[in-house]
Order: C-alpha cells, then sequence, then structure tokens
C-alpha cells in the first residue's frame, strides 16, 4: 500500500471495527482508517474524498448497500475500479466467493475469532500491499 494513502474500512460491526483499528495500529501502520458504516457511506466517501484510498476493506454482510452491490458500483467507475478491495467477512458461502472474485477483489479473508490469528491476517494484507505496485 502506499505509504500516505488511507485505508477505507467499510464495516457495520462496531467490534469488527475497533478490532480491525486495534490491529492497524499494534502492527504500526500509520495509514489513517476512514470507517465507513455500509456501502451508501462508502460511495458517498469516494464521491467526496480527492484522493483515493490505497486500499478497501470491505465487509459483504452491511445494511442498505452490502459489499457485493458495493463492488458492482465502484467496478464501474474507472477511477475507483483500480482500487484494491480485500473482502473481510464472516461468510463462508461459495457463491458470495464467486461473486466478489468475478467483480475484482484482490482477496477474500474469512475474519478470524482469535484476535492474535485476526492480527496476523491483517499483518500479512498490509505486508502485501506495502510491497505490491499499484497504478495510482
Amino acid at each position: 500500500m502506499l505509504s500516505s494513502k488511507q485505508i477505507l474500512l467499510l464495516e457495520d460491526d462496531l467490534v469488527d471495527v475497533m478490532t480491525i483499528k486495534r490491529g492497524i495500529a499494534q502492527l504500526g501502520i500509520n495509514n489513517e482508517c476512514v470507517v465507513k458504516s455500509n456501502g451508501e457511506e462508502g460511495l458517498e466517501y469516494l464521491e467526496a474524498c480527492n484522493e483515493l484510498p490505497g486500499i478497501i476493506f470491505l465487509d459483504i454482510n452491511m445494511p442498505k448497500m452490502n459489499g457485493i452491490e458495493f463492488l458492482k458500483q465502484i467496478k464501474t467507475n474507472a477511477k475507483w475500479a483500480q482500487i484494491p478491495v480485500v473482502v473481510l467477512t464472516t461468510s463462508k458461502d461459495q457463491q458470495d466467493k464467486e461473486d466478489t472474485f468475478q467483480l475484482g477483489i484482490a482477496g477474500y479473508m474469512i475474519k478470524p475469532v482469535d484476535y492474535d490469528e485476526f492480527k496476523q491476517m491483517l499483518d500479512a494484507i498490509m505486508q502485501y500491499w506495502k510491497l505490491s505496485e499499484h497504478p495510482y
């Protein structure tokens, strides 16, 4: 991930938001983490922001506009389509996996219940994106 870019977290569960933010902080990741609780808020944020986030962490099961609906919207916008999206979800549903990968996600991660495992997963994602080249 580009070091100055924000992380956009679309998550409606406050416990998961706190867990992700805590893990990011404990891993020494200094990127600002912007939290929105559904896809509609995520789209509004993207429309209003001056600089696109470096990565989007996306939950699937959210009110108003779920993660799959959000993905369908951003992938139709040439500017937003290039933002890497990693799904962080509790859904083990095969159809959710197929649908999100068809929409061009960068990864699909099942949220671990154990905090240390959750932190290791976040670390692996962030290490990958630190090394990854980006088109913008």
